[in-house]
């Protein structure tokens, strides 16, 4: 199983934007975002159109086609981020029920489930507490090679 890099792909391309931004552009197209992020300018669409369905984002067509905020980076978190791109639950249980006269098969999902929501519940509590605004003054503070 490799790792999610959705919300990642996602706070990169709402950071550059909001970068953009402040240096005076009105709008970012997904080309110029997805080579920020080295990546295929339809993964950043796609993306574009989720925070855009959560109010995050809008678009404009036509001349002058690109993408802007709807808010400023500080009243954006990385929850609402996540919220937007990755809706589902963090784990998930078996596809299909297990053995249940097994005695593993029988207890493990009411086992994990109280382990599943404790963990999801503290990540939700770490994504609400950064901003956007947190990730770019991170970002322009790294240290460049």
């Amino acid at each position: 199983m490799g790792a999610n890099s959705r919300l990642t792909i996602a706070a990169h391309a709402l950071a550059w934007i909001g970068l953009y931004q402040r240096q005076g552009h009105e709008v970012a197209t997904s080309e110029q975002i997805a080579t920020s992020a080295n990546t295929n300018p339809v993964v950043i669409r796609r993306l574009l159109g989720e925070l855009r369905r959560a109010g995050l984002m809008e678009s404009r067509r036509g001349v002058g086609a690109g993408w802007s905020l709807t808010r400023e980076l500080g009243s954006i978190t990385l929850l609402d981020v996540y919220e937007a791109v990755d809706p589902g639950p963090l784990f998930a249980m078996h596809r299909a029920l297990p053995d249940q006269g097994c005695v593993v098969g029988y207890g493990i999902q009411p086992a994990l489930q109280g382990i599943y929501e404790g963990i999801e519940e503290t990540l939700r509590h770490e994504l609400a507490r950064v901003t956007l605004e947190n990730v770019l003054r991170d970002v322009l503070a790294a240290p460049r090679y």
